[in-house]
């Protein structure tokens, strides 16, 4: 099947697969981009249409997650910017007193990811744009933990199967939010691109990261995604009233039911988060 007859017949039917294994945790034997004619262009009108159809299905978009927030990575892999794909209201949850249990349904091969989540004020499509254009363009920030789930064996995929996957988003647990006070943003410029986290699993250090980790700021991923969506989906940019996960910390961790997981961070006014997934 060639590119334009996938565009013209294909986008929907795959839309279907897709959904169906996000609903009922199959995995998906051949991926999307081992398909003749599929690309990234394709992947955004998958997205979209599964957008449509959990809408449709009465869910409700919050926000959007990134993914590929790494230039090196996107020299390898031939982008020219990060990823994304929609988040909706039954996978975003919020801690109570920064500490929360989670349960992910259908789970396959789960991963949890510590990042920093913003949530916008204010509609923001500026190109170039710098980490304090992003940060007076958002109401808050929180440390969080999202859980990715693939649905491809062995987690072997490409970036239009991320895309065309729901960006492989399983759930979204976010701590203790903050303002972003504008008498604050020359601080938390510096400090979005400098501080530390610490990922403990039962207590137990697993790895260190860093905001540098997250496009060398988790405020400049807000700023290139908001330049990203207005270049791709012009007439839907990213606007007041979303949230935006903004790119893993540290590596993806292998986590299952039981597993007790924190996320301690210092270099910035942000409690730890706590959760156990059951």
């Amino acid at each position: 099947m060639s590119q334009e007859s996938l565009a013209l017949s294909g986008v929907e039917p795959l839309a279907h697969e897709l959904l169906s294994a996000y609903d009922t945790g199959q995995m998906i034997a051949v991926r999307p981009s081992a398909r003749p004619g599929f690309d990234l262009n394709l992947a955004y009108q998958v997205e979209a249409k599964l957008k449509q159809f959990r809408e449709t299905a009465g869910h409700r978009a919050v926000g959007r997650k990134v993914g590929y927030a790494n230039k090196a990575m996107w020299r390898v892999l031939k982008l020219d910017t990060l990823l994304w794909a929609h988040m909706y209201d039954d996978t975003v949850n919020y801690a109570d007193a920064n500490s929360a249990t989670l349960t992910v349904a259908h789970p396959r091969s789960l991963k949890i990811e510590p990042e920093i989540i913003f949530g916008m004020k204010q509609q923001f499509t500026a190109e170039n744009s710098d980490a304090a254009s992003a940060l007076a363009s958002t109401d808050w920030l929180a440390l969080g933990f999202e859980i990715i789930d693939c649905p491809f064996p062995e987690w072997n995929f490409q970036p239009s199967d991320f895309v065309a996957s729901f960006g492989l988003h399983a759930a979204l647990l976010i701590g203790e939010r903050i303002q972003v006070r504008r008498d604050l943003i020359a601080t938390l410029v510096d400090e979005l691109a400098r501080f530390k986290v610490r990922m403990m699993k039962s207590g137990e250090l697993v790895e260190e990261g860093s905001g540098k980790n997250s496009l060398k700021s988790p405020a400049l991923c807000v700023a290139e995604l908001g330049a990203a969506i207005a270049k791709r989906f012009p007439s839907h940019p990213l606007t007041a009233g979303e949230i935006v996960s903004s790119g893993t910390l540290t590596a993806g961790h292998l986590t299952s039911t039981g597993d007790v997981w924190t996320a301690e961070i210092e270099g910035i006014s942000l409690p730890s988060l706590t959760v156990r997934l059951t």
